[in-house]
């Protein structure tokens, strides 16, 4: 199935003249390649069909040739390894020579010799399989190549190179020519199987037989094309052939290059070689370069060595750059620098040096900041208009050497122009872009755009509609001065075909403008004239605004122009508009309007604007107040009144309403208006802190052994001055004025304390203390129903009774396995270990206290858990 075959090409060669009139002999060499490292691939054919066929007609050339294998070269010549490789690929290649002779006479457009086969090999990474190949050669005719001429065809290099998967790389499609044409190289479509047929016959049995030309490409996986194979940027050289850049992944790629030949300058032939590359997943340590480098903005550069292969153990820089002293080298992998001068540099980078795997590279840096791409902007345009393009490029080095515009018509591919300042005229009015690529003679290179509108009419542009009194005369203003211009009608104007005429009309009057600039694009524009016997400014009144407050004054009026004074002064904060904002502090002033269309024709008035203050206004509230009391508002400085919120209070629209029995402090806000002509209401706001003390005897109800003292701590949520009393009949206690008096009660007991703060608002709480006529000791329950339906008995804890602090409470299983820890009173075991629940059964306690004596107090037993 030909899955075994990677690539090929076809070379004819001159031999002689042929035996029949005005024809030559060829000796044609179909070259095959085959990847020996395949595992149950036939070997390469013993015998291939090719077909000839003449260009002129497409006819097959006394049919179908077959044609045995010649000779075998093996393996092919790795020429491009990179030192210290890893993972080292296996390329092991071999080539098979088919040759054969043919007689052909002279014609028009030459021959195509073709050889095609159904399949290529499985696993393609940049096109689909199943798709085949077609390897052709084309011999040229007389519409390229005189019939008295002689020629051979370019034949490729058979060389390997070994590419690692995203690494820097370098592939050899470089071509000989034995008739010392001019080559040039070019990617193109690798060709598919095409119209190939399995024919039956015995001898061959069971041929492939070519079909002729045209041939169509393979299919393309996404991402990747003939002109871009490796689906990265990896150009070809069009001078040597080489391609290089950055390997894609790992894979199998087909690769097709064309070199066309050149002699004196005239096209001869194209010659094709398609070959399956093999892109490996090995790493090698190496020092890779760009070609150059070039800063056209400043002196700073940041360089990297663009094989970032692991095996780069060590980086020593060079930056050709003496005069920056110690900061010429540097030992870093990413290392940037900062040039001390304009100029051009050598770069070198050693990598892995004094090593076996060292590798050294070199660039030329070029540093000649200063570099400011420009265009001149282009007013719109008529079309078929020539428009001056002019570039405004400027630089530190000049001169400037190369311009290529293109003005960006997409349906053409001549709107270009070489020249720096070129013209160019648009058939078709419409937005474009048109582009420059300019470079100086450093290498600065960029591109830059520039919008281009494109319109069907000249640009007029004419006054604006406006509007005169039957006094003036106006002069009508345009944006042109060249080509011609019409003004109509012949209404009192000064000169019909002035740019500027002046007109002086008695009534309204639409005047308009005929134009033609001088490349005979037209376009015509109007302007409305209004005429009026005076101003309009109709009667305005006068108000009152509060003092300190700015105000509008509005007119209204046809006028065009204002001028606005005052008396007294006042702020006007721009006299020269309609409808200025004003800033009055004086009880009256007087504002004076000039309102105009011209300085013949204008109108005055005044407006006068009294100020009256705002109220002054105070507010007071009975305040803090105990929780449970009223509290007192007042306020003054007007005749209406609004207070908010409306919560508590007895009535908003009175000066002293009063807040009843507030449950929380609350801020009040009143707005205080008068009856004097301010608008504006005035606000005060006060807060109602409303105290409301809680009162807390302490920690909950507690149990004490005989002569065992308690303290007791009250406290409560207020600040300030707290009083606390304990008015509990014989009460043991230390110091009934207390909050933290100690208690020897000899029975139990229920203490009560009262908590008042300075403004009387008070609250009490009570605590009650059972004595226990039992020593200091651990009381540890014997068993205990965890989970129980009843809700009771869940948790197994010592009462410790007289006891000041708990060390340890443990609980452990009949093996000794502890389930239980704690030394905090009041907590214990729930009957669960890691969040299981325990079986009923038997289980050990420990527990070590410490007693109000400070004497230890230890204790072990065992308890029952009930379920």
């Amino acid at each position: 199935m030909a899955r075994h075959i990677t690539g090929g090409e076809i070379i004819y060669n001159y031999k002689s003249v042929g035996a029949s009139p005005n024809s030559k002999i060829y000796t044609i060499t179909l070259r095959l390649f085959r990847d020996d490292d395949c595992v149950n691939c036939a070997p390469l054919p013993p015998s291939v069909t090719l077909g000839v066929y003449n260009n002129d007609n497409n006819q097959l050339v006394n049919g179908y040739t077959t044609v045995s294998l010649g000779s075998i070269e093996s393996p092919l010549m790795v020429i491009s390894s990179p030192p210290c490789l890893t993972n080292t690929p296996i390329l092991n290649y071999k080539a098979g020579y088919y040759n054969f002779d043919v007689e052909l006479t002279s014609n028009v457009n030459g021959y195509t010799i073709s050889y095609q086969t159904c399949c290529r090999i499985d696993g393609i990474a940049n096109a689909g399989n199943e798709q085949g190949s077609s390897y052709i050669g084309e011999i040229p005719g007389s519409n390229t190549l005189s019939s008295a001429l002689i020629d051979n065809s370019a034949r490729f290099e058979t060389g390997l190179s070994i590419i690692c998967a995203n690494k820097p790389f370098r592939l050899d499609f470089s071509a000989t020519d034995p008739d010392a044409d001019n080559l040039v190289y070019e990617f193109y479509g690798a060709y598919n199987g095409g119209g190939a047929v399995i024919t039956y016959a015995p001898t061959p049995a069971n041929y492939l037989t070519p079909a002729g030309p045209p041939y169509g490409s393979i299919n393309y996986s996404s991402g990747y094309s003939g002109a871009n194979p490796f689906g990265l940027s990896t150009p070809i050289n069009p001078t040597t052939g080489i391609i290089s850049g950055i390997a894609p992944a790992a894979g199998k790629y087909i690769i097709a290059v064309n070199v066309k030949s050149y002699r004196n300058g005239n096209f001869i032939a194209s010659h094709r070689k398609d070959f399956i590359v093999t892109v490996a997943p090995c790493d090698f340590a190496s020092s890779e370069l760009k070609l150059s480098y070039i800063n056209c903005d400043n002196l700073d550069f940041v360089f990297k060595n663009e094989n970032s292969s692991l095996l780069n153990i060590t980086f020593d820089w060079n930056f050709g750059d003496p005069l920056s002293g110690p900061n010429n080298t540097s030992t870093l992998e990413t290392s940037p620098h900062t040039y001390s001068a304009p100029g051009n540099y050598t770069l070198r980078l050693i990598v892995n040096n004094n090593t076996l795997c060292a590798d050294t590279a070199t660039a030329l840096v070029k540093v000649w900041p200063g570099f400011f791409p420009k265009i001149k902007p282009i007013l719109p345009q008529c079309k078929n208009t020539p428009i001056q393009f002019i570039d405004q490029t400027t630089t530190n080095y000049p001169p400037l050497v190369y311009w290529k515009w293109d003005f960006g018509v997409t349906t053409l591919t001549n709107d270009t122009s070489r020249l720096p300042n070129p013209t160019y005229s648009y058939a078709t009015a419409g937005p474009y872009i048109a582009t420059l690529i300019v470079e100086s003679n450093k290498g600065c290179r960029d591109t830059i755009s520039q919008d281009v509108t494109i319109t069907d009419k000249a640009n007029l542009i004419i006054s604006k509609d406006t509007l005169i009194c039957t006094v003036d005369t106006l002069q009508l203003q345009s944006n042109v001065n060249t080509g011609t211009i019409t003004w109509s009608p012949n209404v009192v104007i000064n000169n019909t075909n002035s740019y500027n005429p002046f007109v002086s009309p008695d009534i309204t009057q639409i005047y308009t403008a005929n134009y033609t600039d001088p490349f005979g694009c037209k376009a015509t524009e109007s302007v409305k004239v209004s005429v009026v016997n005076e101003v309009t400014l109709l009667s305005i009144n006068d108000t009152t605004i509060c003092r300190t407050d700015e105000a509008k004054l509005n007119l209204n009026t046809d006028a065009l122009y204002f001028i606005w004074t005052s008396t007294p002064a006042s702020t006007i904060t721009t006299p020269t508009i309609r409808n200025p904002i004003i800033l009055p502090t004086d009880p009256f002033t007087t504002y004076h309007v000039k309102a105009s269309i011209s300085n013949k024709c204008f109108k005055d008035k005044d407006i006068s604007v009294k100020t009256v203050p705002y109220p002054i206004v105070t507010a007071s509230a009975t305040s803090p107040i105990c929780f449970g009391k009223d509290a007192q508002l007042n306020a003054s400085g007007g005749s209406k009144y609004l207070w908010s919120p409306p919560i508590y209070l007895s009535n908003i629209n009175i000066s002293n309403p009063k807040v009843l029995n507030p449950l929380k402090t609350t801020t009040y806000t009143v707005s205080v208006s008068d009856t004097f002509g301010c608008p504006k209401p005035v606000s005060k706001s006060i807060i109602v802190d409303v105290i409301k003390i809680i009162a807390d005897a302490g920690p909950s109800d507690t149990s004490i052994v005989l002569d065992q003292p308690l303290f007791l701590n009250a406290t409560s949520n207020t600040t300030g001055i707290v009083n606390y009393f304990w008015p509990t009949p014989n009460t043991w206690l230390s110091d009934i004025n207390s909050k933290n008096p100690i208690a020897n009660p000899l029975n139990n007991i229920t203490y009560k304390v009262e908590v008042s703060n300075s403004i009387g608002c008070t609250d009490s709480d009570t605590i009650n203390v059972k004595v226990f006529f039992l020593p200091p000791d651990i009381y540890v329950p014997a068993a205990f129903t965890p989970n129980a339906p009843d809700g009771k008995n869940d948790l197994f804890r010592p009462i410790p009774l007289g006891i000041k602090s708990l060390e340890l409470f443990s609980v452990y299983s009949r093996w000794g396995q502890l389930l239980y820890t704690t030394n905090k009173i009041n907590v214990g075991w729930d009957g669960k270990y890691k969040g299981i629940p325990q079986g009923s059964g038997t289980y050990v306690w420990q527990a070590n206290a410490t007693d109000y004596k400070n004497k230890q107090v230890s204790r072990k037993g065992t308890v029952i858990l009930i379920r």
